[in-house]
């Protein structure tokens, strides 16, 4: 469900956030809003799990970004938005909307066909482990330190915890597994691409998230008619689930969380993310009549932690790198502008599913 490292959502470059005094109030408080922000995401991998029953995984996917677009749109057009007008802008929105859309929304449809949808929601959360890992390399800038690679390695004792190494993994498919693991690993790719070649576009976050959707469904819409043939039939539930996956876990919930980052704060806002694992698992349970050892929630909880340890910093120091941001497509502002914090706070864990 991008990433499970990640993650949609502030103001362009050079736009300053209102004031408490200044800004309008919001029709529903931003509480009701993050929790509903937590369920969507969190269910969106049995959303996933209850598609790929009756539709194909590119076919899923395909829907999903079909509908979150056509959601953006519609936004867009109430805002009246402008689409980016440069033609390297549209080429790197482009290899963006492979790596945090195309190919990560269609890897965890894939693994669900073999794996439990609590199992793929856990490994959504490495996302920021992958994320900082790829930072340490990619990004000059991000300064490691000691918690912050405790935090890195904690993580990935959890992930070992989560699939039971020490009985050899018996029992797991492991393929269905490595799909989950690497789309959670392509959202901080993703992420990184962005923050090394889009930085300071000038287009707003809504603009460029609807065009990178947009993307991303053109790319599916040529792959899959290659892979799959048109069902037989139109079943009533993944239908549903297929049209509530894409309107509501990709485009209401962006516009969700980017409203949370604007009133509340990206530190904050980015706390989604820890409940993402423990709702996905609760309707994985309780829903799709999933089974659950001992080890899974340890292990989740341990990577979760580590994923925090990850993304904190030392009083007065440097803001983490943002890692994973599925579903996101803003590019942090210019190196050391105020945007480029926010950003990078507010990416740093959310992992769209």
């Amino acid at each position: 469900m991008s990433a499970p490292s990640a993650p949609r959502t502030v103001p362009p470059p050079g736009t300053h956030l209102p004031s408490a005094t200044t800004a309008p109030r919001p029709a529903v408080d931003w509480r009701v809003r993050f929790v509903a922000l937590s369920l969507i995401w969190g269910f969106s991998f049995l959303l996933i799990k209850v598609g790929t029953d009756g539709y194909a995984p590119f076919q899923v996917t395909f829907g999903r970004l079909l509908f979150g677009t056509a959601v953006l749109a519609v936004a867009m057009a109430v805002r009246r938005e402008r689409l980016p007008r440069s033609g390297r802008t549209w080429g790197h929105l482009f290899v963006a909307a492979f790596f945090l859309n195309a190919l990560p929304f269609s890897l965890f449809a894939y693994a669900e066909l073999t794996i439990p949808s609590t199992l793929a929601g856990i490994c959504n959360a490495t996302s920021p482990l992958w994320g900082m890992a790829l930072s340490l390399v990619a990004l000059s800038e991000d300064r490691p330190t000691r918690r912050r690679v405790a935090g890195l390695g904690l993580g990935f004792v959890g992930v070992l915890t989560v699939l039971g190494a020490w009985q050899g993994f018996s029992g797991l498919d492991l393929s269905g597994t490595a799909m989950a693991l690497l789309a959670s690993l392509s959202y901080p790719v993703g992420w990184i691409y962005l923050r090394r070649t889009l930085a300071g576009t000038g287009s707003s976050a809504l603009a460029m998230t609807g065009s990178q959707l947009f993307l991303g469904t053109l790319q599916l819409a040529v792959v899959t008619p290659l892979f799959t043939s048109l069902p037989e039939s139109v079943p009533l539930l993944p239908t549903l689930s297929v049209i509530a996956l894409g309107a509501l876990g990709t485009g209401l919930a962006l516009l969700i969380q980017y409203g949370l980052v604007t009133e509340v704060g990206p530190t904050t806002a980015q706390m989604v993310t820890y409940f993402i694992p423990v709702i996905a698992t609760a309707a994985g349970v309780a829903l799709l009549d999933e089974r659950l050892s001992w080890n899974t929630p340890v292990g989740a909880l341990i990577v979760l932690v580590g994923a925090a340890l990850t993304q904190s910093r030392a009083r007065g120091g440097p803001v983490p790198a943002p890692v994973a941001s599925p579903g996101s497509t803003k590019p942090p502002g210019p190196p050391g502008s105020p945007e480029e914090d926010r950003t990078a706070e507010a990416r740093s864990h959310a992992a769209q599913p």
